[in-house]
């Protein structure tokens, strides 16, 4: 196993995949990257993260005595309460089998009502602007639309917010999200599948729904549409649990799954993960499964902060076991941290070595060397694991003539 990996090598070749126009190249947000976004003092971060959006939902609730029953089953289960998705989770699972009776106290209007206040206090949380037009996702959106592309870039995001959907649109660069219509845009299976979009229109999945998103009675059927603004009293379609397969559901959700799938499948695509920490087993089995089938692909997990952290007991654990050991095991997925990296199914840190390409100032520029005070050692730390920093790596490939230099 090589014990180091050359940071100016590897950042030299993700210069070059992130320059072709002829390549697939993909996009995948999730739940880390909002945290880049620099706000005021005392105001960030724009979007809390998921264990910090559930102490404000448990906050909020705190005197909603359906949520204290809804809150002490769920500890009864074992399920972790730290978590709204694991929380929305075992809510829907109850809501499953609460026909014609209660289920752990909790009636199936209960049951609606509390599904319902959640979506309500998520969409309250998370219906938020971005601060100007110089954000890292401003930033990716201005390389996205630096050169004409004979491939359609494509994002793919976990998140509901609507922050990519508002850079985008501040940069004036067309997008499909799946949704065609002005009044009352609905979901066209037909365009998704058959790729009927104009190239020069970006792809835009939001995998696990959108606070824009609802379900409504149409026609006897329930059908999901998405609005222009933010309705607070709809039956919103977000969907963070294992229930997003369920029949009133399933088609956004299994159809955007499908594209993710058939991007990863296609000849020498290349995706690249932001702020995702490999917590969601039926995406990291959509993501594998894909890299199997074609050896050709390559997803880059950028991951934020160093291979390890502190454990209660003093010592270290890893930060993110789950991506390790599905990158140490399958070649076409690697993972990048501050410090260390699996590339090829290799374990190594980060070190420099003298070559010809070690003095390419812009790549340098990404490459921090920092020194232990106590025993005077450096090491070498690519930090693109952070969405800020990555933007800006991309932000430099744009380079002068192409892009406003003075931003």
């Amino acid at each position: 196993m090589a014990n180091y990996h050359n940071p100016v090598q590897h950042l030299k070749y993700l210069r070059q995949s992130l320059s072709q126009n002829t390549e697939a190249i993909g996009f995948f947000m999730s739940a880390g990257c909002p945290l880049s976004v620099s706000m005021p003092e005392g105001e960030w971060p724009l979007i809390p993260d998921v264990e910090n959006l559930t102490i404000y939902i448990n906050e909020q609730l705190k005197d909603n005595e359906k949520y204290a029953v809804l809150s002490t089953e769920l500890s009864k289960a074992g399920k972790n309460n730290k978590n709204i998705e694991d929380v929305l989770s075992f809510l829907r699972s109850l809501l499953s089998v609460s026909k014609g009776g209660d289920v752990r106290g909790l009636s199936e209007k209960d049951l609606e009502g509390l599904e319902s206040c959640i979506c309500k206090e998520i969409v309250e949380k998370l219906d938020v602007n971005l601060p100007g037009q110089e954000t890292p996702y401003h930033r990716l959106c201005k390389w996205v639309r630096s050169i004409d592309r004979k491939v359609a870039i494509e994002i793919f995001t976990t998140n509901y917010d609507l922050l990519m959907e508002q850079a985008l649109e501040d940069l004036e660069i067309p997008y499909f999200d799946g949704f065609v219509g002005s009044r009352r845009s609905f979901f066209d299976l037909r365009a998704v599948g058959d790729n009927l979009i104009p190239v020069h229109w970006s792809r835009l999945w939001k995998i696990h729904g959108s606070i824009n998103w609802y379900q409504e009675e149409d026609k006897h059927q329930k059908k999901v549409f998405r609005s222009s603004e933010i309705k607070k009293d709809a039956s919103h379609l977000i969907y963070p649990s294992h229930l997003k397969y369920e029949e009133s559901r399933k088609m956004p959700y299994l159809a955007l799954i499908d594209q993710l799938n058939q991007f990863i499948r296609r000849k020498s695509s290349f995706l690249i993960l932001s702020g995702y920490s490999f917590n969601d087993g039926h995406l990291n089995d959509t993501i594998v499964n894909a890299l199997k089938a074609n050896p050709t692909a390559m997803v880059l997990g950028l991951m934020y902060d160093r291979y390890e952290k502190k454990s209660e007991t003093g010592g270290t654990i890893e930060r993110y076991p789950k991506a390790y050991r599905l990158a140490e095991n399958q070649h076409n997925l690697n993972i990048w941290t501050f410090d260390k990296a699996i590339i090829g199914t290799n374990l190594g840190r980060w070190q420099r070595t003298q070559n010809s390409d070690s003095d390419d100032p812009d790549l340098l520029r990404f490459v921090d060397m920092q020194k232990d005070e106590k025993t005077d050692a450096s090491e070498d730390l690519i930090k693109l694991g952070d969405f800020s920093v990555f933007t800006n790596f991309l932000k430099k490939i744009i380079g002068p003539g192409k892009e406003e230099t003075n931003v």
